[in-house]
């Protein structure tokens, strides 16, 4: 009796696997095996990953060249000072008395005032007009107030009051360039948006043709499986871990392309800034937005192969007799 009892322990110790895992079993043996399925095909695997890499590093180049270009162009845009040129008769108290009067203007932030004789040490030292200057009679430059709009102020409404002024003889303002140059980047921006769609369409359809001939190269054994009862997602699993491993790849050699191209154009934009006197850098992608667009990339794949298994499975799923 004891030996019954004994001999019937490891039986019901023995349990089968839970559901959860057989699932997580599954998903794991799918991850392997796909990857095997793509290291088998090196060719046609290399042939995908750089069809892909290259039509999905384009928008992503085009996006960090524009990014770049509104961090240059930052400093301009964000220089909204106005230059009032007075009449040439007002003396360097008037134009302080209207500076002062100025600046009570909830409109204006600040004001600095340059005198005829400041500019003209400027032009002095600056443009190397030194003999020039020193042959003149007198000094032809008016006074100069520089100002600064207040944050939420109207730069073209106050750029028009000071036109308005009786004691004004110019005043300079590029409110008209700023509004260009906002243009061009608002359609830059929609450009690479339109191209991201687009190239990540053609990525999607790239996926979708390897997963398909992969598909049909095992029809018979997926055949056999939906004989024997199993469901569609069991069957879907590998090819999306497939499409999956196609975008990782894809990712990785796209960020590559565009890391290369950016170590590439460094060197000659950083000489070009300093010959203009800027300190500007090119600027890539920083860890966090890397792995965004690699997980976006990797979206696309997996997208690709759930199309086209969906769509296989849909056409051959067995009829009920």
């Amino acid at each position: 009796m004891s030996n019954d009892v004994s001999s019937s322990k490891p039986n019901s110790e023995a349990r089968p696997p839970s559901r959860l895992g057989i699932w997580w079993q599954h998903h794991m043996h799918s991850v392997v095996f796909s990857l095997g399925r793509a290291c088998r095909k090196p060719w046609a695997t290399l042939l995908t990953v750089m069809v892909m890499a290259l039509a999905l590093a384009l928008p992503l180049g085009l996006s960090i060249a524009l990014d770049n270009l509104t961090h240059f162009t930052g400093s301009v845009q964000q220089s909204r000072d106005i230059n009032l040129f007075l009449k040439t008769d007002l003396d360097g108290a008037a134009a302080t008395a209207l500076a002062e009067t100025l600046r009570a203007r909830p409109d204006v932030h600040a004001i600095t005032v340059r005198t005829p004789e400041q500019g003209l040490n400027e032009l002095r030292e600056h443009a190397g007009l030194g003999e020039a200057i020193d042959a003149l009679p007198d000094n032809p430059l008016p006074s100069l107030l520089v100002i600064t709009p207040a944050a939420q102020a109207d730069d073209a409404q106050l750029a028009g009051a000071l036109e308005a002024l009786p004691q004004a003889d110019l005043v300079q303002h590029d409110a008209l360039w700023r509004t260009r140059l906002d243009g061009w980047l608002g359609f830059g921006a929609r450009l690479v948006q339109v191209l991201s769609v687009l190239l990540g369409l053609a990525a999607v359809l790239v996926v979708g043709n390897t997963v398909r001939l992969d598909i049909q190269a095992r029809r018979e054994e997926i055949g056999v499986l939906q004989l024997l009862g199993a469901s569609d997602g069991f069957i879907r699993r590998p090819f999306l871990y497939l499409g999956a491993w196609y975008g990782l790849g894809a990712g990785v050699v796209a960020l590559w392309l565009v890391a290369g191209a950016g170590a590439a154009l460094a060197g000659p934009l950083a000489e070009l800034s300093r010959s203009y006197g800027s300190p500007f850098a090119l600027k890539g992608l920083d860890l966090l937005h890397s792995f965004i667009v690699l997980l976006a990339i990797v979206v696309v794949g997996w997208l690709g192969a759930w199309l086209v298994t969906g769509h296989f499975l849909r056409q051959t799923r067995p009829t009920e007799t």
